[in-house]
């Protein structure tokens, strides 16, 4: 892709929002245990809580953030519009300077499930649009791009209502 800003934000490749399902009774309020359950490998996790789903979003996370919560400021009541990506109770990381994890329970997963289980993805797109082109600048990105999102939601929706099924909470972390 020879797009702007696929070139612009080459610096930031390791970067990575990740979402882990966690089944409640294998939660620990502690930071320690959300690093140890980000820092294992998929096979260690499944041992450890005994399921394992995951989603990653790549850089363009605050991207898809928008997508869900309008132009900012964000302009989404508390909810499960702004609950979907970046949303959650924060547990802070024993060094500061790195970020914190985020928590939803299991009844706000559930509540972020139905919300993407019945919002319209054209109607999402329509919104944000102007947004989430303006940074390609070039007027054949769009095809291209809106595919990125509608793939994106999908997934999203895909972990959140397998998530919500089983009854877990989600942990997310902004990994770098």
């Amino acid at each position: 892709m020879t797009l702007r800003r696929s070139r612009a934000l080459q610096s930031l490749m390791s970067m990575y929002f990740h979402l882990r399902a966690v089944p409640p009774p294998a939660l620990r309020n502690s930071a320690p245990w959300f690093q140890r359950l980000f820092e294992d490998d998929w096979d260690t996790v499944r041992e450890r809580i005994g399921r394992h789903r995951e989603e990653v979003l790549d850089k363009l996370y605050g991207d898809v953030e928008l997508l869900y919560c309008g132009i900012p400021p964000n302009h989404a009541p508390e909810g499960p519009r702004s609950n979907v990506v970046l949303g959650g109770r924060p547990v802070f990381h024993n060094d500061p300077a790195v970020p914190p994890f985020l928590l939803l329970t299991a009844s706000q997963v559930g509540r972020v499930a139905g919300y993407l289980r019945s919002t319209d993805f054209d109607g999402l797109w329509r919104d944000a649009r102007p947004q989430l082109l303006r940074p390609y600048d070039v007027s054949y990105a769009e095809p291209e791009v809106r595919g990125m999102f509608a793939a994106t939601h999908r997934d999203l929706t895909a972990f959140y209502e397998q998530t919500a099924e089983y009854g877990d909470a989600v942990v997310k972390w902004l990994v770098v």
